[in-house]
């Protein structure tokens, strides 16, 4: 199985312009706790990934949130999968960075998808399930 089959395709995205309230809204929208951050919506490169923790850590408990943009708290660079990678891959890049969700990127190296461990669950062992959740949770 390859990324692009696991992915959701064209997930929300936002600018590093994007106000937090707006991504937070968006997160809400989409049901999801990460949003892709590109550099236009007309050139869907990811600079980065906001999370809902990232809005809470570092935006509400460090600063004045209604005043900030997603680019004050986005995590950058963004780690990705390309959209051809195997699921061992997919897998191997969430343990090794510890992260629960990953965006795609196809062959132009644009934003077109995201798996998140919940992807990996439905479709993946319970072996790969549990190594996984297991890696990205352990203490660090």
């Amino acid at each position: 199985m390859t990324a692009k089959e696991l992915m959701t395709a064209n997930p929300a995205c936002c600018t590093a312009t994007t106000s937090l309230q707006d991504a937070a809204r968006m997160m809400a929208k989409h049901d999801c706790g990460e949003i892709p951050v590109i550099e236009r919506q007309d050139a869907r490169r990811i600079v980065g990934v906001v999370t809902d923790r990232d809005i809470v850590v570092r935006g509400v408990a460090e600063g004045n949130c209604a005043t900030m943009n997603v680019g004050a708290v986005m995590s950058s660079p963004a780690v990705t999968v390309n959209e051809r990678d195997n699921l061992d891959e997919v897998v191997r890049v969430m343990e090794t960075n510890r992260i629960r969700r990953v965006p795609v990127v196809d062959q132009k190296g644009e934003c077109c998808g995201i798996i998140a461990q919940a992807d990996i669950a439905r479709t993946g062992s319970r072996k790969e399930t549990g190594d996984l959740v297991r890696e990205v949770s352990a203490p660090r």
